[in-house]
């Protein structure tokens, strides 16, 4: 496919797979209708966390275009289709809204939002942490965008605490000596702090 480029990636760490598609979509409005229906095709059977991002070449409303002849309706109608169709959802930013530009001052200066990230709620959900932050242009008309994403946040180790209604349990005793033993030899900080977590690990704890 000219238009897009999808990989299925496999994070090793936290064996985490999604679906990232790149987009260069074309400047005419007929050729990117090969493009969505691409995109339709994929949705269909997409069971994994999908990410698509890049340029579409498109604007979603008028808001994000400065300049120039009136924006087509008809090419922002495809757009928006194929984007719901395909259950995706823009990812937002943070910087200046408008992505491109045409080189050109005064009367001539045109830009535009054509760059964006999109993903369906899967991928949101997997990383809830999601961040696209417009970068300044180097060397080309477009903006680069950055994205950075968690796969969770860091759960919070909460301290140990021992409850006095413990000892009233009638099993607590009978819990207690199950559970503080050790079958290795060690010193004595460790043995202690091995049989502390087996008792934690027990009926009564809870945090």
């Amino acid at each position: 496919m000219v238009q897009q480029l999808t990989l299925r990636l496999f994070h090793t760490e936290s064996h985490v797979e999604f679906v990232l598609t790149l987009i260069y979509a074309k400047c005419d409005a007929i050729e990117r209708i090969e493009l969505w229906d691409s995109l339709y095709a994929m949705a269909r059977d997409m069971d994994a966390p999908w990410l698509v991002g890049g340029d579409f070449n498109v604007i979603w409303d008028k808001e994000e275009k400065f300049g120039g002849l009136p924006v087509s309706l008809n090419e922002i109608d495809d757009f928006r289709h194929c984007v719901n169709t395909c259950n995706l959802f823009d990812l937002g930013f943070k910087g200046i809204i408008f992505t491109w530009w045409n080189g050109r001052a005064e009367e001539d200066c045109i830009f535009k939002r054509l760059d964006r990230c999109l993903a369906n709620v899967e991928f949101q959900q997997t990383f809830p942490g999601i961040e696209v932050q417009h970068l300044s242009k180097t060397g080309s008309d477009h903006s680069p965008m950055y994205l950075k994403c968690d796969i969770e946040t860091p759960q919070i180790k909460k301290p140990f605490k021992f409850l006095n209604f413990w000892v009233e349990h009638a099993t607590f005793k009978d819990v207690v000596k199950e559970n503080w033993t050790a079958d290795f030899s060690a010193n004595p900080y460790i043995l202690f702090n091995h049989k502390l977590k087996k008792i934690k690990e027990g009926p009564f704890i809870v945090e």
